[in-house]
């Protein structure tokens, strides 16, 4: 199958075949004909797959054919997404994709100034890819209008659920015009992203092309059981011990963040930080200097989860397991990407059991257990299955005679203390 025979202009054809696109992957030969078509399409795909070729291709395609001008301050294609990096991602993308032709296409997000997306917006664009309180702040201050959009792409809308944008996403949507094509894309669909899809959609093209929550199958995956204060010293000695060529780390908070890459710079090895505290320029930096490798470890938030796409990722660390089940999914599908092989591997200690339960039973699988010598858990984490159930906590270890014996002289001295002060 080639990207001709799905429908595209020669146009786009020519451009992906300069960018080493050979044919498509199994979500753009289903997604590319329906948003051609016209149809609303509720995708979900394992990340790395091609999702925004699934829908930026066809847009860019209808947009063109369509030759209406757009408007002062108005927008055609409307582009909603999370987090900043992954706004910057899919623009990329869609400036790449739509090379030659003539559309105008432009991002938004916050943590910038909001001054120079004004002025671009003063022509109008043909697509806007956007976060959804930067596009608010946008419309309020009326440097956006919505009255052309003829096409809605909801992409990674649940993370957007998850991150608290569910009132500024219905407060957009009230906005728009009530006919339009609407597309949602993502990794993981969850039940109140499909509850929303039923009210968002009209007869749409259900496409899945692997098993809901699934991770890549190229991605080897593997826990590693410690203390949580031993993580860090244990994250270090990994990195030594495979040495690994450029890792991506995730950390449940900004100040872990900051204090693994403080250890990693102490032993010279070269590491930057992506989190919520960073001003959007720093993020940008640290992003291209480690896709330039200019740092061997780039250490992040969930910030990063989505939006990153690095070639040749080999590993993924997470440090701290996370939160939401689903981000297990994002956060590992940042290696494998396009049928690359990958690794993943996850440090757990006895407090994040229940996390890791609920990652198993996402995905239907256990992951399989290693112990590193001289990192061993004091605190055992209990055994799980991939039902998500924890089905054996741990045993206390055995205490040696030695040990006993200490434990009973220290039971005669306190006997004897409390005597004496009777």
């Amino acid at each position: 199958m080639s990207f001709a025979s799905l429908g595209l202009i020669d146009q786009i054809v020519r451009t992906l075949a300069s960018l080493e696109y050979t044919q498509p992957t199994p979500i753009q030969a289903q997604a590319i004909p329906a948003v051609l078509a016209g149809r609303d399409v509720m995708a979900a795909a394992q990340t790395g797959t091609g999702k925004t070729a699934g829908f930026a291709l066809p847009l860019l395609q209808r947009l063109v054919q369509d030759g209406a001008q757009v408007g002062s301050n108005a927008v055609r294609a409307l582009v909603l997404v999370p987090t900043r990096e992954l706004a910057e991602q899919v623009h990329e993308s869609v400036r790449a994709y739509g090379d030659g032709l003539p559309l105008r296409t432009m991002v938004a997000y916050g943590g910038v100034s909001i001054n120079p997306q004004m002025m671009r917006l003063r022509k109008g664009v043909d697509v806007l890819v956007a976060t959804p309180g930067r596009l608010l702040d946008l419309q309020r201050q009326n440097a956006v209008k919505f009255n052309q959009v003829q096409a809605l792409v909801l992409d990674e809308a649940d993370r957007m659920l998850d991150l608290g944008f569910s009132r500024d996403i219905d407060k957009l949507l009230a906005l728009l015009p009530k006919r339009r094509q609407t597309l949602l894309f993502s990794a993981t669909f969850s039940d109140p992203i499909r509850e929303l899809a039923a009210r968002l959609l009209h007869d749409p093209v259900d496409i899945e092309t692997a098993p809901r929550n699934t991770t890549a199958k190229a991605i080897r995956q593997w826990i590693v059981t410690t203390d949580k204060k031993r993580k860090p010293d244990l994250f270090l000695h990994l990195l030594k011990r495979h040495g690994w060529s450029q890792v991506l780390a995730f950390v449940k908070t900004r100040k872990g963040v900051d204090q693994l890459v403080d250890l990693l710079a102490a032993q010279g090895i070269g590491a930057d930080s992506i989190h919520g505290d960073k001003p959007q320029p720093a993020r940008l930096r640290a992003l291209e200097r480690f896709k330039a490798g200019e740092v061997r470890v780039l250490v992040a938030t969930d910030v990063a989860a989505r939006g990153l796409d690095i070639d040749e990722l080999p590993v993924v660390v997470n440090v701290d397991l996370p939160i939401v089940a689903e981000d297990y999914v994002h956060r590992t599908g940042r290696t494998g990407r396009a049928g690359a092989s990958g690794e993943a591997v996850s440090l757990v200690c006895a407090d994040e059991v229940q996390q890791l339960a609920a990652i198993e039973a996402l995905t239907g699988q256990t992951l399989q257990r290693k112990e590193e010598a001289g990192f061993e858990a004091e605190h055992r984490v209990p055994q799980t299955n991939a039902g998500g159930q924890v089905v054996k906590k741990p045993k206390k270890p055995k205490k040696n005679k030695d040990e006993r014996r200490a434990q009973a002289d220290a039971r005669v001295v306190q006997e004897d203390v409390r005597f004496r002060r009777t």
